[in-house]
């Protein structure tokens, strides 16, 4: 039976720890419902295919309208990610992923200069402002635990910031609570465990509690976009901001094609009852409808988790509901510690932020190129990304030159980035004429390395030679 004082410890907990009001708010709603056994399924049955959106390619949208809307616009990218499923304790977007596109080899040292994902975002915004002009400020919400690393790697960048608008603002966090009573758990074995972010939904909450939509709407502006810092498809976009722009909505979501690869992530559904838009993740999604929600005939499009806004709107709703938006709860459940599947059992109260397109009325999607969704998840997208399948351009963009293979890297061996680092040493391998690769075993690859076709490696392990080619039977 739940514990009746279950809330108010958790309740007293936050608040002691300095959460804003808005998000202890948030977390008293879900956990009202997490009581009541809410799950936050959404069924097969109750939804319809949303399958009839614009898209990108096909826009008509005029140069001076998009270089308007963009004048307009702000990015923000959530920031809050330590990359721990990759054995990572500090923010994954200072992980190295690219070599600089102007530096090449350092005449001194003979050594690439690698940019991480943070300082590519940043190259991406100075070349969109250089190119058109705008100010577009570049935000980033962080989490307790990554803003410290990041704002000290932004420094770099002084030019970065736009005046009287802040470089980054909080995430919240909440107490992990223990399954069998939904009280937050105690870890004195690493009491940072006790915590954990609440989802990306948290973006509303927090925006309220730090004033960030009021700052950006009077320093004139009225459009903002969001998406992952672990994303670098999703760069300043004047077409898309004139199409938004345009369109009068209160909010938009990017939306790809499914592709064989994509067999998770959230999908939009129209709600049958009202025939509004809603979202349904992975987790929200039943057993049994999973084979439905994965067939890429009944449901083509997936989420890429990149959003506009239109300020004014977002301003009014933060303000209508004190950044309490009624978003529909995610129940995740794991252990105290996720590297000990022996600690106890907690549930992590969540939402994601694009569940708030059932919240604006109007709110609308559009369809865009799978180049702005490249998100490194694993380090299996971590090897495709510095691979030769995408070139890094002056302007900071990353352009496929071959469509990317699907890498299945030995979890034993390469899930963690140390691993990984030390069996990569030599650099990624050539992956342009890959349809696979599938590696088991211990492999360490030389440099020069090509892979070709379906390629396999298995067996305990070993070294790739330096030059060689690697295929269906290995090399």
């Amino acid at each position: 039976m739940t514990d009746p004082t279950g809330l108010e410890q958790a309740r007293t907990k936050m608040t002691e720890a300095g959460v804003a009001p808005a998000a202890i708010e948030t977390f008293t709603r879900f956990y009202h419902l997490l009581q009541a056994g809410e799950t936050g399924l959404i069924r097969e049955d109750d939804i319809e295919p949303l399958v009839d959106i614009p898209n990108r390619a096909e826009l008509a949208i005029s140069d001076d309208d998009a270089t308007a809307a963009l004048a307009r616009t702000a990015m923000l990218k959530l920031n809050g990610g330590l990359g721990t499923s990759m054995g990572m304790d500090k923010a994954k977007s200072l992980l190295p992923v690219r070599v600089a596109p102007t530096s090449g080899q350092d005449a001194g040292s003979g050594e690439a200069e690698m940019l991480t994902f943070l300082d590519i975002i940043v190259g991406q915004v100075r070349a969109a402002r250089q190119a058109t002009g705008a100010r577009l400020p570049l935000l980033f919400m962080n989490s307790f635990r990554t803003r410290e690393d990041s704002l000290a790697a932004l420094e770099r960048y002084p030019d970065i910031a736009v005046d009287g608008l802040p470089v980054d603002f909080l995430q919240n966090r909440e107490p992990k609570l223990l399954s069998h009573d939904l009280t937050p758990v105690t870890w004195e074995q690493d009491p940072d465990l006790e915590w954990c972010p609440p989802g990306h939904g948290d973006l509303y909450p927090a925006l309220h509690a730090s004033g960030v939509v009021v700052a950006l709407l009077e320093a004139g502006f009225r459009y903002m976009c969001v998406s992952n810092s672990d994303n670098l498809g999703a760069t300043p976009d004047a077409t898309i901001a004139g199409w938004f722009a345009a369109s009068g909505a209160p909010y938009a979501a990017e939306l790809c094609r499914k592709t064989p690869a994509d067999v998770k992530g959230g999908q939009l559904v129209v709600r049958k009852a009202d025939g509004r838009i809603v979202q349904r993740e992975t987790a929200q999604t039943h057993p049994d409808d999973v084979t439905a929600s994965l067939d890429a005939t009944r449901h083509p499009f997936f989420h890429t988790n990149n959003l506009w806004f239109d300020l004014e709107a977002l301003a009014a709703e933060l303000e209508r509901t004190s950044g309490v938006l009624e978003l529909p709860l995610i129940r995740n459940d794991k252990t105290v510690d996720p590297a000990d599947s022996s600690s106890p059992a907690v549930v992590q109260i969540e939402s994601a932020m694009g569940a708030a397109v059932a919240v604006f009325e109007g709110a609308t999607a559009i369809e865009v190129e799978r180049s702005r969704f490249l998100p490194v998840k694993t380090t299996n997208d971590l090897l495709v990304l510095r691979s030769d399948v995408y070139d890094l351009t002056s302007d900071y963009r990353l352009e496929a030159q071959a469509h990317a293979p699907l890498v299945d890297l030995d979890k034993a061996h390469y899930k963690l980035i140390d691993g990984f680092t030390e069996r990569f040493a030599a650099g990624a391998p050539s992956l342009r004429d890959a349809d696979s690769l599938t590696v088991r075993g211990d492999w360490t690859f030389g440099s020069g390395v090509r892979v070709e076709g379906k390629a396999s490696l298995a067996g305990d392990g070993g070294t790739v030679p330096d030059g060689a080619t690697v295929g269906a039977d290995g090399f």
